[in-house]
């Protein structure tokens, strides 16, 4: 059975994204789903002093252990000033130190949301871009606007991104087959 890790870019005990991102995986077939929480992996702020010093954080690398041993990731960043978490930065700064081409090349479904008009456009713009270079394979996208609008009851309501948001499950779905 393959195997797909769920998590968010963020460190919200109320976070929309992870929310998000749990309800997404209910749309996967026959997968054994994996939710993580940045909480559950503390991590000191990055910095090549603190890493000379100490070596790389055992948080960080078994989080690295669970991206690497799964078949598809399913990801939602929170936006923070139209960019990543620090918490999120810090896990992929601390992760890149490991292996520089940290997503290792598993598709990714990568999503976000906000409680703004513009569903975190802007992070997900960066990841984007960035990614790929990082070994992302990102085989499709969501982005969830006005989340306490569109999403009620533990589900999206509005038909149009629910369509949506099942287009870019299947899409992500077909590549970790």
């Amino acid at each position: 059975m393959k195997k797909v890790v769920v998590f968010a870019g963020s460190i919200s005990k109320k976070s929309i994204n992870k929310e998000l991102a749990i309800y997404t995986s209910g749309f996967l077939v026959d997968k054994k789903i994996n939710v993580l929480d940045l909480n559950d992996y503390p991590l000191p702020i990055y910095g090549i002093d603190e890493e000379n010093d100490n070596g790389i954080p055992v948080n960080a690398i078994n989080f690295y252990n669970e991206i690497k041993s799964a078949d598809g990731i399913i990801l939602s960043l929170a936006e923070h000033n139209g960019n990543f978490t620090v918490a999120f930065k810090n896990m992929f700064d601390w992760m890149s130190r490991i292996e520089q081409k940290l997503w290792n090349s598993i598709p990714m479904l990568l999503m976000a949301t906000s409680p703004g008009g513009r569903g975190g456009a802007s992070v997900l713009a960066i990841a984007k871009n960035g990614f790929p270079h990082m070994g992302g394979i990102i085989a499709s996208e969501f982005s969830l606007p006005k989340f306490y609008d569109n999403f009620k009851e533990n589900k999206i309501i509005d038909a149009d991104l629910l369509m949506s948001l099942k287009k870019s499950v299947n899409e992500f779905e077909n590549l970790i087959q």
